[in-house]
C-alpha cells in the first residue's frame, strides 16, 4: 500500500521513509518512529493500518543511510550490537530529531508522533523538541528516564510493561514523579509489547486505542458520533 519516497531535512540532509497515504477521509498525519532494527515489515504494515483508518503515515529511516535498503526481517538478533552502536553514534539532537522535524513539515496537520523502543524515546523528544505536532505516544522508551527534565509541549502518554527487563519500573516511577500529571501506562507484558518479537495482543490492542484516542482528542475536531 504506502510506498518508499526521498525527503531531506532542514539542513538538506537525504533521508528515506515509507508513507502511507490515507485510504478514508483524512484524520490528520502521524510519523511513526521505529525501534532499532529500523523500518522494518511490521512497522511498515502497521503504517498501512493506520492509513486505511484514514491517517497519513511517514515512517522515517532514523539511522540509515538515504540509499540503505530497508530490513526484510523484523529483528536480526546477529546485527543487534551494531544497530546499538550505530544508536549512540547517530545521537538524537543531530541527526535523528531533524529527520523526525522533515516528515512533520512534510505533512499537513494535525501531525502526531508515535514510536517505539529506540522511537519511543525519540518520541519523547520530538514532543519536548519538535515543532508542529499536536500529540505524542512513546512506547517503552528505554532512555526516557534519563531526559525526564524535559517537558513535552504537547499532549503525550507513556506505555510502559511492567514485566520489561529492559527498563526498570525505578525509570518508570522516576519519570512519573517528575511529571506527576502525564498519563503513564503500565500493562501486563514485557518489551516491545506491540512488535512480532514481544507480542502481547491484549496490551498491543489496548495501547493502540489510547493512542488513538489521544490524536482524536488532540485533532480540533468532534469524534463522530
Amino acid at each position: 500500500m504506502g510506498e518508499r519516497i526521498a525527503l531531506a531535512t532542514r539542513e538538506g540532509a537525504p533521508l528515506a521513509a515509507y508513507h502511507a497515504p490515507p485510504l478514508e477521509a483524512r484524520r490528520g498525519g502521524i510519523v511513526m518512529l521505529h525501534a532499532i532494527w529500523g523500518v522494518t515489515p511490521h512497522l511498515r504494515q502497521l503504517s498501512d493500518s493506520l492509513a486505511e483508518q484514514g491517517y497519513e503515515v511517514m515512517l522515517p529511516s532514523l539511522m540509515d543511510a538515504a540509499d540503505a535498503a530497508f530490513p526484510v526481517e523484523d529483528t536480526t538478533p546477529s546485527i543487534l550490537d551494531a544497530r546499538m552502536a550505530m544508536g549512540e553514534r547517530t545521537g538524537w539532537g543531530a541527526s535523528t530529531l531533524p529527520r523526525v522535524q522533515a516528515c512533520i513539515d512534510a505533512l499537513n496537520g494535525p501531525v502526531y508522533a508515535m514510536g517505539f523502543c529506540y522511537g519511543g524515546t525519540t518520541a519523547w523528544l520530538a514532543a519536548c523538541r519538535c515543532e508542529g505536532l499536536s500529540a505524542v505516544s512513546a512506547f517503552y522508551g528505554g532512555d526516557i528516564a534519563a531526559y525526564r527534565d524535559e517537558t513535552p509541549k504537547v499532549p503525550t502518554i507513556l506505555h510502559f510493561g511492567k514485566t520489561d527487563t529492559m527498563i526498570p519500573l525505578s525509570d518508570v516511577d522516576a519519570v512519573r514523579d517528575h511529571h506527576p500529571d502525564l498519563p503513564v501506562y503500565l500493562y501486563d507484558a514485557g518489551h516491545a509489547f506491540v512488535a512480532p518479537s514481544g507480542h502481547h495482543p491484549d496490551s498491543a490492542r489496548l495501547a493502540l486505542l489510547r493512542t488513538l484516542q489521544l490524536f482524536q482528542r488532540s485533532s480540533g475536531t468532534r469524534a463522530e458520533a
